[in-house]
């Protein structure tokens, strides 16, 4: 059902972490031909400003352990308590096994501890994620669930490809969704336009187009200079606005309606930081008070795809503990995803930088120590 309604269910905290390594977009001019004048006008209209990039041989898993851990110690909890582990990313550590079990063994969860991935979605995957969660809890199958969202998006693009590379940072984000005796109603919104599928892909990488030897010297240079590889991301970039400003008010609008409530009853919009230009545009069709979102995670951290709504919630109402708040989403699919939930009752951490909590191998490392454990 594209709508879902479900109580008795609580999102008890949220933590994110981020790399330690900053980019400021300033120091980046070299990519904008060395114009002030051009990368001040990308500044304005798109809200660029810094992210968080991830080190070579991090990945996505370092990342969801560090913020997993730092949940556990906010709210107390122990890891034998988790019944259900999600992952939702587009940066999974392998094809296969699913990441959700490299980090079950990490975390030390019990093994009738159900697990498994959500990939593909990006920036609705939170939404999605949560929907599910809500979805095990109300049903019994699990009281207490560990949902995890994040992207290594820096690797995604070339850093010569401006059409995207930019606007992308790396981050995690844990959430811990339990059952609770309290009415409190959660409201969700998702749905998909596949005819529009290819608006934002990756063609190499997948089993439909393997990374092999015949592509690997393959790299394309657009008419603006652009840089671009058959493994990197390709965006559509006016379809992808059009899809959000369509979407992104009439998604608003079916979330208020189903969940019956008036924008005056929300105590904050939740905007996934796609870029300032969108976040904005969608918040005046909407008719948002501008009290009510901001726009300065996407500022301070960019867009971190999966986990990128939690960065807006950790730095825009941390400690605050609204009643309602409605999340906005829309992402690869192309899909969205809308809610609106009760954070009464939800211990926001503020967002802290990545600490490693175990050797990170760099990829040489890697390359060698998958050699070796083929052969043995």
């Amino acid at each position: 059902m594209a709508f879902s309604k479900f109580d008795n269910v609580n999102i008890a905290g949220i933590s994110l972490v981020v790399p330690k390594h900053v980019i400021c977009i300033d120091d980046e001019i070299e990519f904008y031909k060395n114009d002030r004048k051009i990368l001040e006008r990308n500044k304005k209209i798109l809200g660029l400003g810094y992210r968080h990039i991830a080190d070579e041989g991090t990945s996505l898993s370092d990342l969801c352990l560090d913020a997993s851990l730092k949940l556990f110690e906010g709210l107390n909890i122990n890891p034998c308590e988790i019944d259900a582990l999600i992952v939702a990313s587009t940066s999974l550590d392998y094809k296969y096994p699913a990441t959700s079990c490299v980090l079950h063994g990490k975390l030390g969860l019990k093994e009738d501890c159900i697990s498994f991935d959500i990939t593909g979605l990006a920036c609705s995957a939170y939404v999605y994620g949560l929907s599910v969660a809500h979805s095990l809890v109300s049903s019994g199958a699990a009281k207490k669930c560990l949902l995890l969202v994040g992207e290594i998006a820096s690797i995604h693009s070339d850093k010569r490809n401006r059409n995207s590379n930019m606007l992308f940072g790396d981050g995690a984000a844990a959430t811990l969704i339990e059952a609770s005796q309290c009415h409190k109603e959660s409201f969700f919104y998702t749905g998909t336009r596949g005819k529009d599928w290819d608006k934002i892909i990756a063609p190499a990488g997948g089993w439909s187009l393997p990374v092999r030897e015949d592509i690997i010297s393959i790299e394309e240079t657009d008419s603006r200079g652009n840089v671009w590889h058959l493994w990197d991301e390709i965006m559509k970039g006016m379809d992808v606005f059009k899809f959000a400003t369509d979407i992104g008010p009439e998604g608003i609008g079916k979330i208020l309606e189903y969940s019956k409530n008036q924008i005056e009853d929300i105590d904050y919009f939740a905007f996934h930081q796609a870029n300032k230009q969108i976040v904005n545009s969608v918040a005046s069709y909407s008719k948002i008070p501008e009290s009510k979102f901001s726009t300065e995670a996407f500022y301070l951290y960019g867009n971190c795809g999966s986990a990128s709504i939690v960065t807006d919630i950790c730095h825009s109402i941390c400690g605050k503990s609204p009643a309602k708040v409605l999340l906005s989403s829309f992402g690869v699919g192309l899909s969205w995803g809308f809610a609106v939930l009760d954070f009464s009752d939800c211990k926001i951490m503020s967002i802290y930088s990545f600490d490693p909590r175990e050797k990170i191998l760099s990829r040489s490392e890697k390359i060698d120590y998958w050699i070796d454990y083929f052969k043995k």
